[in-house]
């Protein structure tokens, strides 16, 4: 295997289905050019047989002349050797074109997933991307396959024409003229087939995405006890589907059929013509075999010819919902730097660097500013909160949504004012502000792999950095509890996880990337008041010095913060620590004893008789993050409360 820098894919020409196909065709232009001389070569090599063998019966078996029988019988030999290499090489150099135009899509599908990041879901599918992913890319790069038989057979048509004129040029022109109408007879079933294979993949990806759908909420309609609905809609839709593939099937047989029937009939009717040549004594028998031979050889580049179209045909059909795809334009304010804001950073993980990605980039900061070089404060005019550098703020609403919206703006998801310093977030160049800012959401994906793998993102991480995450989480009895520890498997979504498990390790993940600016959302809200203590004071030592931005009601973490914006409407209705805010809002009053009622925690957390700090030490975590081994009071610990979209 070569070794080096890889080449991104380059940037695809989406403005047509024929371009884009095109466009994978001249991004390999030099192994095309030797498949297609590789494919000519051996198509010609077909016709040469039959010509040797004529002049093998017409020089050396009719006269006797054993000698001159033997050395065109050499001739022969040395043809098929030359043409069973040339058709191996062929077949290599086709499958690494097959190969290159399959990995080249799905490099730009998955760079072009990264561009659209947060956006994706809005836009597109899952089963639109699946079926992309695993039906299109196939039939996509199986049109490519045409490039080297394709050329070989018109050059072979084109020699079978010139040696049937040295025989007769009756037998040349029906050859001539009857390969054509073979074309022209198969042409409107291609038309069909095209139309029945469009609305076939339509099908299927709805199918798929119901099918994704009835996966994921699995277990909110088991609670519903909606899955039997859900179940038989699938099933009609699965009916419908089949009916379809039905008609593409029916459609596919006669392309087939006509395919392998149509070269045959037209070989019989030329060798039915040259037998009577024969007996008239027009050609001599000699060249009658060559006819044969010529006609028989000629099958081979007029099925390639029908198959083709067959080929470009559904491949036009696929690349139509690749350029579909690659048409979708991110947020404005998104961008590519999505997978970076759960703290996975995979945006860049291969280090592909390609076109698509950088054209990404670009787009989202075609006005750029001047980055802020120290830490600066971040302002959301829309809201009126303002980070300050180095501190640990929170924002506190009733509707979990607008403090949401407002981490978005801050973290250039979304089109708004904000500023960093004196710069307009909008104006910097997006991957800039990927690198420093950092969104953790709390419905982030998780991706399947290793627990090492799933927490360090792109890059390797220590293990002394790992642990140390880990234990900022309060994530060590994930660790201990898997059977490999942090070489253990995680499924896909974190499926063999709880709610409280998955949280926390996406916590890990933000922790990991050590970002200058982090802006969590929900960072505690599916783990039990024991643990988010833990975490509450855990969080604050580990970024002391450093911005982090929390979203929540929980007085656990609310009294940890340095600062805290009471928001009401959307807008910053009050500003100040935990306990001036108890005691000068009745609103925030009202809104956090809410959430302690939810939590289960004590009401002297929050009416002077006790503070979290008083309960975090208590429960053995002080402020210098000591481990957490005791029990709360009051309430006391329970079980994970899982409340993520997953254990719904």
């Amino acid at each position: 295997m070569r070794t080096g820098t890889v080449r991104g894919p380059g940037i695809p020409d989406h403005r047509s289905a024929g371009r884009y196909v095109w466009w994978l065709v001249v991004s390999q232009r030099g192994r095309v050019a030797a498949g297609a001389t590789y494919g000519s070569l051996w198509m010609v090599g077909l016709m040469l047989p039959p010509y040797v063998l004529s002049r093998a019966i017409d020089e050396g078996l009719v006269p006797g002349r054993l000698p001159v029988l033997l050395g065109w019988v050499s001739v022969l030999f040395a043809v098929g050797v030359a043409n069973a290499w040339l058709a191996v090489m062929r077949h290599r150099t086709m499958t690494r074109i097959r190969m290159d135009a399959t990995f080249r899509t799905v490099r730009v599908i998955v760079a072009h997933t990264l561009r659209l990041g947060a956006a994706l879901p809005h836009k597109v599918t899952a089963g639109e991307v699946v079926t992309i992913g695993i039906g299109d890319v196939g039939v996509i790069s199986q049109t490519l396959t045409m490039t080297g038989p394709g050329v070989g057979g018109v050059l072979a048509y084109g020699v079978v024409a010139v040696l049937l004129l040295t025989v007769s040029p009756l037998l040349a022109g029906v050859v001539l003229l009857g390969v054509p109408l073979l074309a022209l007879l198969v042409g409107p079933l291609l038309g069909r087939l095209q139309g029945a294979e469009s609305r076939y993949r339509e099908r299927q990806s709805g199918l798929a995405a119901r099918l994704t759908d009835l996966v994921g909420g699995l277990r909110v309609l088991n609670g519903l006890g909606g899955k039997e609905v859900f179940a038989d809609r699938h099933r009609r839709e699965a009916r419908e589907l089949r009916d379809e593939g039905y008609r593409v099937g029916a459609v596919t047989s006669w392309v087939q059929a006509l395919g392998v029937g149509l070269p045959t009939l037209f070989l019989a009717a030329v060798t039915w013509l040259a037998a009577r040549m024969a007996a008239q004594g027009t050609i001599t028998v000699g060249e009658l075999v060559a006819v044969y031979g010529y006609a028989a050889a000629l099958v081979v580049p007029v099925s390639f010819f029908i198959e083709g179209g067959y080929d470009l045909t559904r491949g036009l059909v696929a690349a139509q919902r690749v350029v579909r795809f690659l048409r979708l334009e991110p947020d404005t304010a998104g961008g590519s730097g999505s997978a970076a804001a759960d703290g996975s950073g995979d945006a860049a993980a291969d280090g592909s660097g390609d076109a698509a990605g950088s054209r990404a980039g670009d787009a989202a900061g075609s006005v750029v500013g001047d980055v802020p070089e120290a830490a600066s404060v971040l302002r959301d005019p829309a809201s009126g909160v303002e980070v300050v550098p180095g501190l640990l703020t929170a924002l506190a609403t009733a509707r979990p949504g607008e403090s949401a919206a407002v981490v978005d703006r801050l973290g250039r998801f979304a089109d708004s004012a904000a500023t960093w310093g004196a710069v307009r977030l909008d104006e910097i160049p997006l991957p800039q502000v990927r690198d420093r800012i950092l969104v953790a959401d709390n419905e982030a994906d998780l991706f399947a792999g290793t627990l090492r793998d799933v927490v360090g993102g792109r890059r390797d991480r220590t293990e002394e950095a790992i642990g140390r995450a880990v234990r900022t989480a309060l994530a060590e009895d994930i660790v201990r509890g898997l059977p490999d520890g942090l070489d253990s498997a995680v499924e896909a979504q974190g499926r063999n996880l709880s709610g409280g498990q998955r949280q926390r390790l996406r916590l890990v993940r933000a922790l990991l990337a050590d970002p200058e600016v982090l802006l969590a959302v929900e960072p505690t809200s599916a783990v039990d008041a024991h643990t988010e203590a833990g975490v509450a004071a855990r969080l604050h030592h580990a970024r002391a010095g450093r911005t982090t931005v929390v979203t929540s009601t929980s007085p656990l973490l609310l009294d940890r913060a340095d600062r805290v914006y009471f928001l009401v409407d959307g807008r910053v209705a009050a500003v100040g620590s935990h306990r001036q805010l108890l005691a000068e809002q009745p609103g925030y009053r009202r809104l956090v004893a809410r959430g302690e009622d939810e939590d289960g925690t004590d009401d002297s957390l929050t009416n002077g008789s006790g503070t979290n700090e008083d309960r975090v030490n208590e429960a053995g975590t002080g402020e210098s993050g000591e481990d957490v081994t005791g029990t709360t009071h009051g309430a006391g610990p329970r079980p994970e409360t899982p409340v993520t979209k997953e254990d719904a």
